[in-house]
């Protein structure tokens, strides 16, 4: 009995990681997920902010789409697969005309891997203020 339970946990022990090893694919790995960009002004025109990320899994990293949480904003995505330790950008750009105030806007990065929530977030100073 004894030794059919060491059978049974060494048979657990080498199935488990070789099973791991096949399910890693791509993955995603971003050095940040979300930029602040503090004051801007309103008419400085638009700002944008590139957030980096690395292939960290075994197979090419597909990005699908990029959406932005609206008009405002506009993100740049490669369109070419990124490969196993290779790094990308992307790009997430905010256009403060006529909106006043503080902004937080999310983009969702949608991949073969995992979708993504990048946060960009920062307050427009008004073109008419004396600030």
């Amino acid at each position: 009995m004894k030794n059919l339970i060491i059978v049974i946990v060494a048979i657990f022990a080498i199935a488990l990681p070789m099973n791991a090893k096949k399910k890693s694919g791509a993955i995603i790995t971003f050095a940040e997920t979300t930029h602040d960009f503090g004051y801007i002004q309103e008419s400085g025109g638009a700002v944008s902010h590139q957030f980096t990320f690395t292939n960290t899994g075994t197979k090419p990293l597909i990005i699908v789409s990029a959406h932005a949480s609206c008009g405002c904003t506009k993100p740049e995505f490669p369109k070419k697969p990124i490969e196993p330790g290779k790094t990308g950008v992307v790009k997430i750009t905010y256009k403060p005309k006529n909106r006043p105030g503080a902004f937080d806007k999310i983009v969702s990065i949608t991949s073969n891997a995992k979708t993504v929530h990048l946060r960009i977030r920062g307050c427009v100073i008004s073109a008419t203020s004396t600030k």
